[in-house]
């Protein structure tokens, strides 16, 4: 009885049933309509703006080469840069690049910091009136964002910090909504018992804090530091309305001043994909290493 069991098991295992091929090919769809964008970016990034206009359906890149990229970062001279359909107007990848680093790391560093603290007090100090301060700075998660947009530009410029990359980054700089409440969810979820512990041993608030909760903490706070990461980098009215120079233009309004620099034989849409390519592939790259964390935390911490 039991070799006959084993070999309907195997059978079973060998005959997949309709609804799990159909759940397979479902998921294979919308992998493939996720992907395909990306594909269609990289296939323009690697063709000759003379080849997408005279073949503009070809699923393969037209007259493959790398002239885009080597546009985009600035490696060709003038006259190639004309002679392939661009505008031949710089684009200083690097320095924007670098603005956009120090801008998405200043935002990152503070608001995990100050929101760490911020949901330390909401979740684990009594005082009064917690509650409800909480469901007051709550409910700013309900206020658009453009709706901010304008008075954070008159205190910027009152500051005196239009046009600087501290301009960019303060009105985030320091804490979030969505950040209190995601890590004081998991600070929650934590058992008191180790806070009265480390208080017994002679602990204050403050070291109990950095030397017990906020270890504990590493993978959400991991997570809310990708997440935070990427929102800032991929960030575009806010910098555009802020930034006029080089000095503290960031990649993603670099982007639009590129497209804006139209040669006379039409836009350079390889040059402009290759430049997007370049500045979404670290944001990419950086999702696909922490993916499983992320989900991980999202669902620990209750947030659906």
């Amino acid at each position: 009885m039991t070799a006959v069991a084993t070999t309907t098991v195997r059978r079973a295992r060998r005959s997949p049933s309709f609804g799990r091929v159909m759940a397979w090919a479902v998921m294979a769809a919308i992998v493939l309509v996720t992907l395909l964008p990306f594909y269609w970016i990289l296939r323009t990034a690697l063709s000759t703006n003379t080849g997408l206009a005279a073949q503009p359906a070809d699923p393969l890149p037209v007259d493959l080469t790398t002239g885009g990229f080597e546009r985009a970062l600035g490696l060709q001279s003038t006259e190639e840069a004309i002679a392939q359909g661009g505008s031949g107007g710089g684009l200083a990848f690097w320095r924007y690049l670098l603005n956009s680093v120090l801008v998405s790391t200043l935002i990152t560093g503070c608001q995990i910091f100050f929101s760490a603290m911020a949901a330390y007090a909401f979740s684990r100090l009594r005082w009064r009136g917690r509650d409800a301060v909480f469901g007051l700075f709550l409910a700013g998660l309900m206020v658009p964002a453009i709706f901010t947009l304008l008075p954070n530009f008159v205190l910027i410029k009152e500051l005196g910090l239009v046009d600087t990359l501290l301009g960019i980054a303060l009105p985030t700089m320091f804490m979030t909504p969505f950040a209190v409440f995601f890590l004081r969810q998991f600070f929650l979820n934590i058992p008191h018992e180790v806070e009265e512990a480390a208080l017994l041993d002679g602990a204050g608030k403050v070291r109990v804090f950095f030397r017990v909760l906020l270890p504990m903490a590493s993978t959400p706070v991991l997570t809310l530091a990708v997440l935070t990461y990427i929102t800032s980098w991929n960030d575009y009215f806010w910098p555009l309305m802020v930034s006029y120079s080089d000095n503290s233009r960031v990649l993603s309004v670099a982007l639009a001043v590129f497209r804006a620099q139209t040669p006379q034989t039409g836009t350079d849409w390889s040059g402009l994909m290759a430049a997007t390519l370049i500045a979404a592939l670290p944001m990419l790259v950086l999702f696909g290493l922490f993916a499983r964390r992320i989900v991980g935390s999202i669902g620990f911490t209750g947030i659906k």
